[in-house]
């Protein structure tokens, strides 16, 4: 070729400029120029080469470790277009050829793939049907939410179907939602009627406060009592609150039309709370036993505890300051009771000591026991602070426990300060 200066089998260099010879559909183009020598030109292209090489051998080797091949046939595509216009000398065409191959198998795994969706989204889409239409608002919701899951996770069909099952699918879910929101629409429309119409009797039965007719008042608030049981659902928690609301103004009403008759109005004690205040007697009584009559006070104290747990008291009724003290007259008697199991076993002699000392040998052995349940209790703190954060329940159950050891540690103390006055 005239004019040409060095050449190989895949390109040549001419007047200058080098040159990548034909191949395929490919017509000969310029990939650069001579800076310094034929030479140097030639092995640089020919260095670019091998980059193409490494890039094909790189592609092959991740297709080969991949999961989901197939999301690399757009790579492989891409690099194909990028290798025809690749300024490199070499033979193409064993490069070409290995993406040619790889294209091939990872069309025919598509190919399976594709099958395979078709399967498994054609039954999803039959499950989402038979809930396209139900007003079985929480569990189809719930399963719908399953079915779309398993939607996203499975790959596309062939175009062809693809977009009509897709577009099916969404139209399935807009469907039931659109009529979900509209539901609670509804809904929360008619709680809202139903608030107003609690609240409008609130502040009737309010205003009969100022009523100087209590005769008429109070049929009025009669009737109020009865319109409030006419009234459609709300929520319970919001029921609770209104409902307070309206009885505290009928508890009040009540007891001014009350002192205007001359009426004694007698408060009615939950039977309940009556026998919760009759159990903290009888557990205070028995944590005043001594010696060795504590032991039958743990064994009646027992009973107690599985009969308090028995009654089932709701919130707003119960008395806190009773259930406090049957508590603290419970620790007590088996705080007492542990005592004596101390002293039983090291002062085999002591039914036979007098008052006196037998007070001091339970004060002494009560300090021992202070002592040790100060040092555990430390011991627990740290070991609360230097774990806690590890795991919520765990936090919770440590904490529970570091409260009820410090509740029954001061119970100790104040048996210990009992002791002491005694025998001082």
């Amino acid at each position: 070729m005239e004019g040409v200066t060095l050449e190989n089998e895949y390109a040549y260099i001419k007047d200058g400029k080098v040159f990548l010879k034909g191949y395929l559909d490919m017509p000969e183009r310029q990939i650069g120029e001579v800076k310094r020598t034929d030479e140097e030109a030639f092995q640089y292209f020919e260095n670019r080469y091998e980059i193409a090489v490494k890039k094909v051998d790189q592609l092959e080797e991740d297709i080969s470790n991949a999961q989901n091949k197939g999301s690399y046939l757009t790579k492989l595509i891409q690099l194909r277009k990028r290798l025809l216009n690749f300024d490199g000398i070499g033979d193409f065409m064993p490069l070409l050829k290995k993406l040619d191959v790889r294209e091939a198998y990872l069309n025919g795994l598509i190919e399976v793939n594709q099958k395979n969706n078709l399967r498994v989204k054609t039954e999803l889409l039959d499950d989402a049907r038979k809930h396209k239409d139900s007003e079985d608002w929480g569990d189809s919701s719930d399963i719908l939410q399953e079915i779309r899951a398993k939607w996203i996770r499975t790959g596309p069909v062939e175009k062809e179907l693809n977009d009509q099952m897709e577009e099916e699918f969404r139209d399935i879910l807009d469907s039931f939602y659109q009529r979900r929101k509209a539901h609670f629409d509804e809904q929360n429309r008619i709680i809202d009627e139903n608030k107003a119409k609690f609240e409008n009797l609130i502040q009737k039965s309010y205003d009969l406060h100022k009523s100087k007719d209590f005769d008429e008042a109070f049929e009025n608030m009669k009737t109020y009592q009865r319109e409030w049981k006419d009234i459609g659902p709300v929520p319970p928690k919001m029921l609770k609150f209104l409902y307070k609301n309206f009885k505290k103004s009928n508890t009040a009403f009540y007891e001014k039309y009350a002192r205007h008759k001359g009426i004694t109005i007698k408060r009615r004690v939950d039977p309940r709370v009556e026998s919760q205040k009759r159990m903290m007697a009888e557990a205070e009584l028995l944590s005043q036993y001594e010696n060795e009559a504590i032991f039958d006070a743990t064994t009646k104290a027992k009973v107690l505890l599985n009969q308090w747990k028995n009654i089932r008291v709701p919130a707003h009724v119960a008395d806190r300051n009773v259930a406090e003290r049957f508590r603290a007259a419970c620790d007590k008697i088996f705080e007492l009771s542990y005592l004596m199991k101390v002293v039983g076993r090291k002062h085999p002699t002591f039914n036979f000591l007098d008052d006196g000392q037998k007070d001091m040998v339970k004060y002494r052995e009560m300090e021992n026991i202070v002592r040790r349940a100060r040092n555990d209790l430390q011991e627990l703190e740290e070991s609360t602070q230097r774990d806690a954060g590890a795991n919520g329940e765990m936090d919770r159950m440590m904490f529970n426990n570091l409260k009820t050891q410090k509740r029954k540690l001061l119970m100790k103390e104040i048996i210990l300060e009992e002791l002491r006055q005694k025998v001082n």
